[in-house]
């Protein structure tokens, strides 16, 4: 699916994503013509689905990451359709993750602090529908974060 040159935009452009395209045709030694058709082809493929900007959230005041386990009642229809779309809606919601096993989803929570926390989960979180069961785990420290592949 892909060749050397695609691995080697990519490498290049998840070591460094500010690179443009002609800065990354210069690394790979082609033309930057060349780069860009191939950046709009990893695009179109889905391979390269964005770039962005990565928030540092405790610069900005949210010292707290929650994460919390849910259980859903999953006897009501649309359970899981349901309890995601209003999970969505909650802006200290950064995260949403479903899996398969006892536990359902993961949310990812930002506060500024623990009375702000508190105020979500009473108020947002407690209020969505069809949970069963739910677990708050205190995230201490990011030890890695990484989305890049060695390519």
């Amino acid at each position: 699916m892909l060749d050397d040159l695609d691995r080697r935009i990519l490498r290049y452009w998840q070591a460094e994503p500010s690179l443009s395209p002609g800065e990354l045709a210069e690394k790979c030694n082609i033309t930057a013509g060349k780069a860009a058709r191939r950046i709009a082809r990893l695009q179109d493929q889905g391979i390269v689905q964005g770039s962005g900007v990565v928030i540092d959230w405790a610069a900005l005041g949210y010292a707290l990451e929650v994460s919390l386990r849910v259980t859903l009642d999953k006897t009501q229809a649309n359970a899981f359709d349901t309890f995601m779309a209003e999970a969505r809606q909650v802006p200290e919601v950064i995260e949403i993750q479903t899996f398969l096993g006892r536990v359902d989803l993961r949310l990812s929570i930002i506060a500024r602090d623990m009375g702000h926390y508190q105020q979500i989960y009473r108020s947002r979180i407690l209020t969505l529908p069809h949970i069963a069961e739910i677990e708050a785990l205190m995230h201490v420290a990011r030890i890695k974060t990484q989305e890049g592949l060695p390519l």
